[in-house]
């Protein structure tokens, strides 16, 4: 792919994507986003700055709101893109509880939008690069629902949301869905597990724990602790996007999972544990830990298979949970700055949401 379109390439996946392009490939990568309360390109910044002029000059940041439909076709028309990653999405679950509109206007409309614009764009283009074209859907398997103590989700799972940013996230999917069986539109979709890793803005649970026990405070667990996600590392979520981008076949959905099922006590204490040996001044960690009441309409287990990516397209998760897990706490603790200064920046000061 010569030219790429990343959508919400200042977030935390998105990022990593970008990064991935300029330091892998030859593309001319363009980062479209908004710039809300979680954006940041620190990361994509230090990557241009190792890797010199060359990569900079395939790099254009691109300060667009989906949601403005005009907008979002003049930036197609300037990147004139083979390949569009749209990952810009409002993603936190507790603050769709409060807000529901902003997860409206952002995963919704803002995804018509696009879709419309890049529409326009694939109708416009020679033959040839129209047949090279894609239009890749990033979505989470949230969208399934919740599962009971057996299962998994695949790429047949009848879609039942819970929350409005699971709604509004399967929206988006049949959207893109509707805009392939309808118009042509040459679409891949991936719905992934819940992912973490280095730069991920600290309001989601892993980074949440890492700061809240570095700092001695009192560390939040909902209800029992014993729901259950599939815990995906970034740069293996990089892999098998790349992979759906270029080799996913048109009007198919790949479900990506890192085979790393976990329930959240099991997981707030493995943090606690590897901040013991790393920070034992601190140690035991794991007596912050402080039941709280559960989040409302909370999903109680997520798992998924990851056979039809894996058989037809190759992939395999290069890290194991326990691997990520330490690479991502050392990360936080070398980066705790760079964790107040976006904090501060989104007007995020680590309290809980989404409680009503």
């Amino acid at each position: 792919m010569q030219r790429v379109l990343v959508t919400g390439g200042a977030g935390f996946i998105g990022g990593a994507v970008v990064r991935r392009l300029l330091s892998q490939s030859q593309a001319l990568v363009f980062n479209l986003d908004k710039v809300g309360y979680a954006s940041d390109c620190s990361g994509i910044e230090a990557t241009l700055q190792g890797l010199g002029s060359e990569a900079s000059d395939r790099y254009r940041f691109m300060r667009v709101d989906l949601a403005d439909g005009e907008a979002t076709a003049a930036a197609l028309r300037e990147a004139d893109p083979d390949l569009v990653m749209h990952l810009a999405a409002e993603s936190h679950v507790d603050r769709s509880i409060d807000g529901p509109d902003a997860f409206l206007s952002s995963n919704v409309t803002g995804t018509f939008s696009l879709l419309e614009a890049a529409r326009a764009h694939w109708s416009a283009l020679p033959q040839e690069r129209q047949q090279g074209f894609r239009f890749h859907h990033i979505s989470t398997d949230e969208v399934f629902g919740s599962l009971g103590a057996t299962g998994r989700f695949s790429e047949t799972t009848p879609y039942d949301p819970r929350s409005p940013y699971s709604a509004t996230k399967a929206a988006s999917d049949h959207l893109v869905m509707a805009w392939h069986h309808t118009y042509g539109l040459p679409v891949v979709l991936t719905n992934c597990s819940n992912n973490f890793g280095p730069w991920q803005f600290p309001e989601k649970l892993i980074p949440v724990v890492i700061l809240k026990a570095l700092a001695g405070e009192s560390i939040p667990l909902y209800g029992d602790g014993a729901n259950v996600r599939d815990w995906l590392f970034v740069e293996d979520h990089v892999d098998a996007l790349l992979l759906a981008a270029t080799k996913g076949v048109p009007g198919e959905s790949y479900c990506v999972g890192g085979h790393g099922e976990r329930t959240n006590k099991q997981v707030v204490e493995a943090i606690c544990a590897l901040l013991d040996q790393l920070r034992p001044a601190g140690a035991p960690h794991a007596r912050l830990i402080t039941p709280v009441a559960d989040r409302p309409g909370h999903d109680r287990r997520y798992a998924i298979d990851p056979t039809r990516i894996s058989r037809e397209l190759g992939w395999q998760p290069r890290h194991g949970f326990a691997e990520g897990l330490e690479a991502t706490v050392r990360w936080y603790i070398d980066h705790l700055t760079w964790c107040h200064e976006v904090r501060e920046r989104g007007g995020y000061g680590g309290e809980r949401m989404g409680i009503r």
